[in-house]
């Protein structure tokens, strides 16, 4: 495998529990106002801020670059009403792959600046 990046590098996440919890808090708030369907919009948020919050360290251990992704609320909501429409066919059975798609397409979208 050719990679860009010298073996030994490490991924380091400063996201606190503290953040988690606000983060949830607010999802939590948010999801009853919207009457659940703030729950197809909030793995994308939940997913994001730790990446966001994650260096790329080097051996040594100075930061090489930090973890970037940025999606639109247009994307979002998209890709959230193809997988509310299937979770609606598949009677709640696609919301459980429904998380390892945003994981997915949120990885795939990762840059290190």
């Amino acid at each position: 495998m050719n990679s860009l990046i010298p073996s030994g590098h490490k991924l380091k996440c400063d996201f606190t529990v503290s953040e988690g919890i606000g983060t949830v808090i607010i999802w939590v708030l948010l999801t009853i106002v919207t009457l659940g369907l703030g729950l197809f919009i909030a793995p994308y948020y939940i997913f994001k801020a730790p990446i966001n919050r994650t260096s790329l360290v080097a051996p040594d251990g100075r930061v090489v670059g930090k973890l970037h992704v940025e999606v639109g609320l247009g994307e979002i909501i998209g890709h959230a009403v193809i997988w509310l429409l299937l979770s609606i066919i598949t009677l709640g059975l696609a919301a459980i792959v429904y998380q390892f798609a945003v994981l997915k397409r949120l990885l795939n979208g990762v840059e290190i600046r």
